[in-house]
């Protein structure tokens, strides 16, 4: 264990005791921080001094965060903490949405809520108490409730980037009980079946030689059913973090079923580079698996490059675990800076190998989303089916329709807005 020397703390100490809350506020957004770590940030700011910003933000910085996934919540509290002037009355315009003036109209930003929940520390808005005396002669208006969406309704359809830490959890075990069953496909080989449309002549001649030679009656077959694999290529980018973790979840349940029908279940990550996360995910404990797999994948919250890392699948893993006619799952938002022809070509491939190719974008949430990045004007072509990835309902969706070869989801309607003359 460490010693630390005596520090000499201010007569007022006024900073010490906002880093120390500041702190217990990360610790409640889900920071790992004890409180050595919060005299090493007193010592740091102290050393560092607080005189410009951007570098008292950094020292910071230094002190309580040690993983990517953690930098969006810290600077959400931060800048809410130290940056916004006003920023109990935003948090609480926040918390409860019914009040006006100081709420800005907007959808909070990513991990905003829960960084307001964490500051908030489960305070309230002091309201007008309208528990006086009221005359006799006052009209109680009773308001019916019973259309009113309930919590469980809302937590449904709410974005994953808008969910504070508890929606999140909760979200989360929804989403482990939730199944994504298939749908056998009929192999070339045949089962023994008396009622079976193909002749089995092997059969037949091996009955045959058991009756001295004398053909009886013929046997039959009827096709064998075998299920097919789950791959799933997954966007771990910056721009997809917190969707990519929370579907990561559900995969983990998927690959952890009984009964469900899935041969095996391949699961890849992808950002700047390919990352084969199969074997963590096969792991019963999902927070052990989650883990290990966030460990194997380096370039969490980094940048895309969907194209290479499609590349290197196509190259290196498509024979391996697409030889059985597998459903592949692509997750990504399709914001790709690199050649969009060899995007195309990628994708295309990938298309022609697989069963199904079914595409997942959170930015379908939008009702004004339209294919104009390059990116993804380059894969809608390719793909069977496109359809939202940014809810929980949005997921009950896909297990409804993943055996649906008919279904192309919201494909034909951007394809035609592809195709329109701009």
């Amino acid at each position: 264990m460490p010693e630390y020397a005596p520090l000499d703390i201010p007569d007022d100490p006024k900073l010490v005791h906002n880093i120390t809350h500041f702190a217990r506020a990360l610790r409640k957004a889900g920071l790992p921080i004890g409180s050595g770590r919060v005299v090493d940030a007193i010592r740091a700011v102290q050393a560092a001094g607080f005189t410009d910003r951007r570098d008292f933000y950094w020292t910071l910085h230094a002190c309580f965060v040690n993983k990517p996934e953690q930098r969006v919540v810290f600077a959400q509290i931060f800048r809410l903490y130290w940056r916004d002037p006003r920023f109990m009355e935003h948090m609480m315009s926040m918390m409860l949405p019914a009040i006006r003036g100081v709420q800005e109209d907007r959808s909070a930003q990513a991990a905003e809520k829960r960084a307001a929940e964490a500051l908030l520390d489960g305070a309230a808005p002091d309201l007008p108490d309208d528990s006086g005396d009221r005359p006799d002669e006052e009209t109680l208006i009773e308001v019916d409730a019973s259309m009113t969406m309930s919590a469980q309704e809302k937590l449904r359809t709410l974005d994953f980037e808008q969910m504070s830490t508890d929606e999140i959890a909760q979200a989360k075990r929804m989403l482990a009980r939730l199944s994504l069953p298939v749908e056998p496909i009929p192999s070339r080989r045949g089962a023994a079946s008396p009622r079976g449309r193909r002749i089995d002549w092997r059969g037949t001649l091996r009955a045959s030689m058991r009756q001295g030679g004398e053909l009886r009656r013929l046997a039959h077959l009827k096709p064998r059913l075998r299920w097919p694999n789950l791959v799933v290529l997954c966007d771990i980018s910056g721009s997809m973090s917190q969707y990519s973790r929370v579907i990561l979840h559900f995969l983990h349940a998927v690959s952890n079923a009984r009964g469900q029908g899935w041969a095996r279940v391949h699961a890849f990550t992808f950002g700047t580079r390919l990352t084969n996360i199969t074997r963590h995910l096969g792991q019963r404990d999902v927070d052990a698996a989650l883990a290990a797999a966030g460990a194997e994948a380096q370039d969490w919250e980094g940048g895309t490059r969907i194209g290479e890392c499609l590349h290197g699948f196509n190259r290196d893993w498509s024979r391996r675990v697409m030889g059985q006619g597998a459903v592949v799952l692509l997750i990504t938002d399709g914001l790709d800076r690199d050649d969009p022809d060899a995007l195309g070509r990628e994708m295309q491939r990938l298309h022609l190998s697989a069963r199904r190719l079914i595409w997942l974008n959170p930015l379908l949430r939008w009702d004004g989303f339209a294919p104009r990045a390059r990116g993804i004007a380059a894969m809608l072509p390719h793909v069977d089916s496109f359809r939202a990835g940014h809810s929980v309902a949005s997921l009950e969706a896909l297990a409804t329709v993943i055996s649906r070869p008919e279904d192309v989801g919201e494909k034909a309607r951007l394809m035609g807005l592809l195709d329109a003359p701009r």
